[in-house]
């Protein structure tokens, strides 16, 4: 039963870490096109 309850924390972790990650990726993509955008404005 231990085993489990730590297998089950350590994925909620993972999971947490990936999704702050995966948002991370979206914000730089969203700088990477809004620069793109304001350079072929220019």
């Amino acid at each position: 039963m231990r085993k489990l309850i730590v297998l089950a924390v350590a994925a909620a972790v993972m999971a947490t870490a990936a999704c702050n990650t995966i948002a991370g990726a979206g914000r730089d993509a969203s700088s990477v096109g809004k620069t793109v955008t304001k350079a072929a404005k220019k």
